[in-house]
Order: structure tokens, then sequence, then C-alpha cells
């Protein structure tokens, strides 16, 4: 969404200098910047946040410098290459990258891919009906922005209290608050399953999520009831759950149709994000 869209959107931003202007040395270089939808509407940051009740957040284009970052060996073998490149590109300074929604963050570096690189992603994708490896191309201006909240799962019961949904469950009949992930318990969750990992520990990706996005269970709150909860929760209540979820989170929605070129096999694949996505060759 580029700055020449401020009108239809009904959002004013202070004036920016031109791409190209000159200062007392006789030449500068401002990269352009663009507005970018995001999913949640700012409707579940607390007040206090930058993007509370914000509708879009001003990125600019990614230059020689983003590229730096996400070709740099320590920030890589660090985990933190995408993150300092989102933190590069958000205009507003004041604006934590680990505090974004999960579904904004993904927003965010999906428009600033295309910035750099363009629309057009290949990747390789293993066709699910032959298994056989193709090369496929994807197109990300192709999203849909799904706003999530209670609308998007109507009919269930579900309640809106703060920032916290409170989902009854079908088996055990408890009602279960959850809350959306931020760039915080998305780090937490991938430090803990690295740590696993280095001990030779068995994964519990799944169980580690549902304790992460769980924030009470019939009005509990303690931590170690809900890990209890979570361990012994019914699989059915536990799939029920992680659909819902899924459902109300803002996000973007990646689906597209593959064919495959060795088969002929069709089908809808949420697009991967490969190491492809920003070292593609």
């Amino acid at each position: 969404m580029s700055r020449n869209n401020e009108d239809r959107l009904g959002v004013k931003h202070p004036d920016t200098p031109s791409p190209l202007a000159t200062d007392s040395s006789g030449f500068s270089f401002t990269a352009p910047t663009e507005f970018v939808e995001l999913p949640s509407k700012g409707k579940f940051y607390p007040e206090n946040h930058p993007l509370h009740n914000k509708d879009v957040i001003e990125i600019k284009f990614m230059t020689a410098k983003e590229e730096d970052i996400l070709t740099s060996v320590s920030l890589l073998k660090k985990g933190l290459a995408i993150e300092r490149f989102i933190q590069s590109i958000i205009v507003d300074k004041s604006i934590d990258v680990n505090s974004l929604l999960v579904g904004d963050k993904n927003a965010i570096t999906v428009a600033g891919r295309i910035t750099g690189y363009g629309e057009d992603y290949e990747t390789k994708i293993p066709c699910p009906a032959c298994q056989s490896t193709v090369e496929y191309g994807f197109n990300l201006e192709d999203k849909v922005v799904n706003e999530g909240g209670i609308d998007a799962a109507p009919d269930l019961g579900i309640e809106l209290e703060g920032n916290e949904f409170v989902i009854p469950l079908p088996k055990t009949k408890l009602h279960v608050g959850v809350k959306f992930l931020d760039g915080n318990d998305e780090k937490a969750l991938a430090q803990l399953a690295e740590k696993k990992k280095k001990h030779k520990l068995p994964e519990t990706n799944l169980t580690d999520q549902l304790k992460a996005i769980i924030t009470s269970v019939s009005g509990e709150r303690d931590g170690a009831a809900i890990a209890q909860f979570v361990e012994n929760m019914p699989a059915l209540d536990s799939r029920f759950l992680r659909g819902i979820y899924a459902k109300i989170t803002p996000n973007i929605d990646l689906t597209q149709e593959f064919s495959c070129s060795k088969c002929g096999h069709t089908d809808d694949l949420e697009v991967p994000f490969t190491a492809d996505f920003f070292w593609s060759k």
C-alpha cells in the first residue's frame, strides 16, 4: 500500500522529504516509504502501544542496509536476522518489533520483502501427491487479510474480555481464555524449542504453544494449573481450540493454488516461508 493511498484510507500523515533531496553537502537520498495494512487494525494492542487502534504502519523500502542485516552470519546464527530486518524498516522507532502481534509482523515481513525483491517468489515445493520436489512461483501480492476476532467464528459462544477471548470447549465444557501471540512470545517459544533440542529432549511444540496462548481455564490463571490442564486436555478440545484460534487470529492468508509440473496434481497450499523467501538465488 503506497503513500499515495492516504486519501483512500482516510489516514493523514505528516509530509516527508522527497526521496531525492539536497543538504549542505549537495546530495542526500531518503528511502521511499509505504503504508502496510495491519490485519489486527490495531484493535488488540494496549492503549499505551503506538499501534493502538491504528489501521496501518509505515515502512521504508528495503535498502542495502537491510540486505546486510539479512546476510549477517552472526545474526543468522542467533536467529535475529528477520527481527532486525523488520525493526530496521519500521519508520516509527518507538515501535518494538517484539511487541507486534504475530499476524501484523507477518504482514510487515511480506510487504518488506516485496519492496526489495518484488512480489514474485520462486521456491521449491514437495508435491503432496507424488512427493517430487518442483520449482514453483507464487505471487506475494495475492493475499487475503484476515482481521480475526469474534466475527471470524460466530455462533460459538466466544466472549471478548479485554484482549482475552474466552472460548467454550466442546468436550470438557470448560471456558478457556486465550491471547494473541506477539514477537516476545514467538521468541520465547523458539528459544524453548532450541533448548529442548540442545538437551535432546522430546519435542513438545504443540503443548508449548497451547501453554503460551492460554491465559485462563474457567477463571484460573495460575501457570502451573494451566500447564496441567494442557497436558491432560482431551484431543478433541485441543483440536477445536487450535482451529478456533487460527480463525480468530488477525493474520494474512497466503493460500494459493499449486500445480505439480511432474504429475499434474493441483492443491491449495499455504505459501511456504523457506530460505528462498529472502535468500533466493
